[in-house]
């Protein structure tokens, strides 16, 4: 008996899909229901407030964040490619490189990375300290040697007092690292409209926002972007059914995503999904920058993830949904950001 491969394989990838889909859903609805009935019983969970943070740490790690000595050539800092004025990220294709080489993968946001379940497209940090020492060694980023840092860094008394009135050993890798995690921590944008929808707050969502969310559930898009950060707690292939690397052309190592972590066949071409938050105010998508629309990416992930030619209209009434997702950072919403 002879058996088309190719099309048991879409099968078996679309039931995976429906059962990941179903089991967040049903264990989401059960926890919410468990903790907090004034929510409404969704698979995306509102961003928790307050941030419980050390405010000493916090100020220290963003004096930190915005300190261009951290990198070799002292041109760069973490806010060079994380820019807090608007969605986080630096809004290239590819990253901004301190080398005189093209970076070569698209800059993640910052804003609220801390509820991912791990950090980077390739989830090679798992956690926020892991991926800060990442990107003190990479050529394209700081290119620097932590004993560089904290030599320089020492030399500036008024810093070396902040550091040991906060930390009994006082400046040191360990608490570098610290002080920006903390800081990190405070990078959360909550309020967007679809999370004061979630809290039954007063503000409502239009029958067009409203029906893209409907259609973003139907379609299966919440069995990968679901939680607090509507993804980044999951790792997916990309491409389960339309293979856009290969159309695309001109393969890196990069394209290869979770497979240069493991060196795992299965692997290949497998990246932590990324959060939607804020989705409307962090062009350019994709790992490779190569989307530069809402409207391309949802049509890319169609038919990648979904295996469906999206009509206009249902493009559409998504980006409308995927609107509702931008939040406040300091009180005021990334859409007035400038």
């Amino acid at each position: 008996m002879l058996t088309n491969r190719p099309m048991l394989k879409q099968y078996k990838n679309t039931l995976i899909t429906l059962l990941a889909y179903l089991t967040i859903t049903m264990s989401a609805v059960s926890v919410y229901a468990e903790t907090n009935l004034e929510y409404r019983q969704e698979p995306i969970t509102p961003i928790p407030q307050p941030v419980i943070v050390d405010q000493a740490k916090v100020r220290l790690g963003e004096l930190l964040f915005f300190d261009t000595r951290l990198s070799k050539n002292n041109a760069i800092s973490c806010a060079t490619c994380h820019q807090l004025k608007m969605g986080g990220d630096d809004n290239v294709a590819m990253g901004i490189s301190s080398s005189t080489e093209k970076h070569v993968i698209n800059t993640p946001t910052v804003f609220n990375a801390v509820f991912n379940f791990r950090q980077n497209w390739n989830g090679s940090a798992n956690t926020l300290a892991e991926q800060i020492d990442m990107v003190m060694f990479d050529h394209h980023e700081f290119s620097n040697q932590w004993s560089n840092v904290t030599k320089q860094l020492s030399l500036d008394k008024d810093l070396s007092n902040i550091f040991n009135t906060i930390y009994k050993d006082g400046l040191t890798k360990e608490n570098i690292t610290d002080a920006i995690v903390e800081y990190e921590k405070t990078l959360v944008t909550p309020d967007s409209r679809f999370d004061n929808y979630l809290k039954n707050e007063d503000e409502t969502l239009t029958d067009k926002e409203l029906s893209g969310y409907k259609l973003f559930k139907e379609y299966g898009c919440i069995s990968c972007h679901q939680g607090v950060n509507i993804g980044g707690n999951l790792f997916q292939k990309f491409g389960i059914f339309y293979d856009y690397i290969a159309e695309r052309g001109r393969i890196t190592k990069q394209d290869y995503g979770k497979f240069n972590i493991t060196n795992r066949q299965l692997d290949k071409f497998v990246f932590k999904v990324p959060s939607l938050r804020n989705i409307a105010v962090t062009a350019p998508y994709l790992h490779d920058g190569s989307a530069e629309t809402l409207e391309e990416v949802i049509s890319i992930m169609g038919k990648t993830q979904l295996g469906r030619t999206l009509s206009e209209k249902d493009i559409a009434l998504i980006k409308s949904f995927l609107n509702t997702l931008t939040g406040k950072y300091n009180n005021k919403s990334l859409d007035d950001a400038s």
